[in-house]
This record gives structure tokens, sequence and C-alpha cells, in this order.
């Protein structure tokens, strides 16, 4: 397929810049191949499910991944900033780096404000060891471990997507908006974005009308954002993002599968996951590696039957993603209804409930 066959036009003024308080008062697309569409909010997802059901959400933690600095290069010194994208490990990252060609390798960065240097000591610093495309670098830092940890938590700020970026910066009122509340696992560089919809008190509606919750795991990194640059979509490359299911996970959703429940996947996410996790003949097994999924149009879903999700991008992977999993008319009519009807779309913005097209 061809990108052009993804793309419709968006106006600006449908890109939300912050949430909805309360989280759970987002309106709501229920797309269901074959019916019409139906206009609800999140509040309303417990009565679209029923009684055996499972939702699988995305525990991982969004970490404060965007951080300022400046190259040093003998008497010379750039500002740069870096996206850590991969934790490659104990002090090792993979980063996208501004602007990328004023690095090279044996560069030193040093990261943070003038006033946080006052002690060499804390001092945040790594040297680029790696270089490919696009501006991603390998960072060795300095320290590692729990220490970097905490070190790039002081200095980093939240990653909002460049589409929010853009228009405003981040701030306080961002490192709770943009994770999740049940966020558990540090690792990612961009929030599961439909999981920040639900509140404790959705959580509990569900819980009482028979829904079921579990958990998977998967970081998601910057790559999200970039975009496909070739017209034959067959030759985009994900880049690889580190996943896991349980063991207890995976027979809990062939446990229900087999009572006749189905599994409904919290954010595109939570879907490459489980679809990576899954067998041929649909039974999800227990998983721990890297997956570079890329579903388009096309693609046979083995184990989920609906996913809720938000709005996403023209020409973006995760449109093709809902795509495939509804039907590429469907979506389009979907997304144009959306637009005419004033919903918010990208990471802050509304959300959909999808339905496998059979």
């Amino acid at each position: 397929m061809k990108l052009a066959d993804f793309d419709f036009d968006l106006p600006e003024s449908a890109i939300a810049l912050r949430p909805v308080s309360p989280r759970d008062a987002a309106r709501m697309l229920c797309v269901r191949p074959g019916a019409p569409l139906a206009d609800r909010h999140v509040r309303d997802l417990p009565g679209e499910l029923r009684a055996g059901d499972v939702l699988v959400l995305n525990d991982t933690r969004v970490i404060p991944a965007r951080l300022k600095g400046r190259r040093r290069r003998g008497d010379s010194s750039v500002a740069v900033e870096a996206t850590l994208h991969k934790r490659l490990g104990p002090a090792r990252w993979s980063a996208f780096m501004r602007p990328g060609k004023r690095l090279a390798p044996g560069d030193r960065v040093v990261f943070g404000e003038a006033e946080d240097r006052a002690c060499q000591l804390a001092e945040l610093a790594a040297t680029v060891t790696e270089k490919g495309e696009g501006g991603e670098v390998v960072l060795d830092f300095d320290l590692a471990g729990p220490v970097l940890d905490e070190a790039i938590k002081a200095r980093g700020a939240m990653p909002l997507p460049p589409y929010i970026a853009a228009k405003r910066p981040e701030d306080e009122q961002d490192r709770s908006d943009y994770q999740t509340i049940y966020a558990q696992a540090d690792g990612s560089v961009a929030a599961p974005t439909a999981g920040l919809h639900f509140t404790p008190g959705l959580m509990e509606r569900l819980a009482a009308a028979g829904v079921d919750t579990c958990f998977v795991t998967l970081h998601v990194g910057a790559g999200t954002f970039l975009p496909v640059k070739v017209e034959d979509v067959s030759e985009h490359h994900m880049h690889a993002e580190f996943g896991e299911v349980s063991p207890e996970v995976a027979a809990r959703l062939n446990r229900a599968k087999a009572e006749g429940g189905r599994i409904v996947c919290v954010g595109t996410t939570s879907l490459r996951l489980v679809e990576s996790a899954a067998a041929e003949d649909g039974t999800v097994r227990p998983f721990a590696d890297e997956t570079a999924i890329f579903i388009t149009p096309g693609y046979r879903f083995r184990a989920a039957d609906g996913l809720m999700t938000n709005f996403h991008l023209p020409k973006s992977t995760l449109f093709m993603l809902v795509s495939a999993f509804a039907g590429l008319e469907t979506m389009r009519a979907a997304y144009a209804h959306a637009i005419a009807s004033g919903y918010r779309f990208y990471s802050y913005g509304d959300a959909s409930l999808l339905w496998r097209a059979d």
C-alpha cells in the first residue's frame, strides 16, 4: 500500500494541548464494522463491554527523557537536546539528538543548567560512542544504574509529543497528566496514551461490571513519533521496543478466550505486544523480548478482539494499525466523523473503541 492511502486533512484546531478533566470525561467514538458510529464518553466504557471481557493495559511509566545540554569539543561548545530512546545498558542509552549534524563519536555532552553543575560529582555527562541516521546516537554516561536514573529524573523534562511541544512548553502539570494512574515500570519516553483516560472510579465500575483487567509492559520509544518517509509502506522499518507478557497474564488471557470473553487492548502498544506474543492459533504465550511488529492492512490478527485508542496522525504507522484492525474505509469514515464532530486528536485528545473487522 502507498503512504498516500493513509492521509487525511486535519485542522490544527483539532489537536488537544491539554487533557479534559476528569480523565474519563473524554469523548469516545465506538466503531464496529458494519454498524453505525456511536458517540459516547470514556466513562461509558463499562456499558460497551460485557462480563468476562478482559482489558489489557500497558503499565509502563514515562521517564523525563528530554535533556538539554551542551556538546563540548575542544574549546567549542554548542547547545544540544537529547531525547532518550532506549536503554542499552546500566550506563548506555540510545538517543535522538538535535542538532544531530553537530555531533560525532568522541564528543562529550554535559546535560543540565549551569547551576546544576556546582558540584562536579553530580554532573550528568556522557560520551557519544556511536552515530546512526536521523540524529540517533549512542550515549555512554559517566553515571550508571540507579544513580543515573535519579540524575535523569532531576534534570529531564517530560518528552511531550512534537505536535504538542511545538505549540507550548512542558510544565509541571504534564508530569502527572502524561502518566497513567497505573504506571509502574520505568522505561518509556512516550505515554501509552489510551490509558491516560482511566480513573480509579472507572476501574472500580469496570470491575463491578465483571470486566477483568490485566497488565503488560511495553516501553514506548521515541521512534513512535518518527514519520514514515517511504511511499511504499512495506519498506518502512519500525524501531524495536522491549515488552513483557508474564506467564500469569498469558494464562488469564487464554482462559478468558476459552470462556467466551474478548481481549480488548487499551492502546496500540498493548495490542502490538499481545499480537507479538500470540501463536498462529491465537494462544497468547509468555513473552519477554523486543518487538518491531509493523501492522498494516492485510495483517491477520491472532488474539485481540477490541482496541481502545486515541485518534492518530495522518500517514502514521498508528493510523495504519487501526485501519488494519477495523478496515481502512471504516476508519476513514470514522475519522471524517470525528473531525466534523469536534473530537480532540492525539495524545491528550479523545478516544475511540474499535472492534475487529472479521
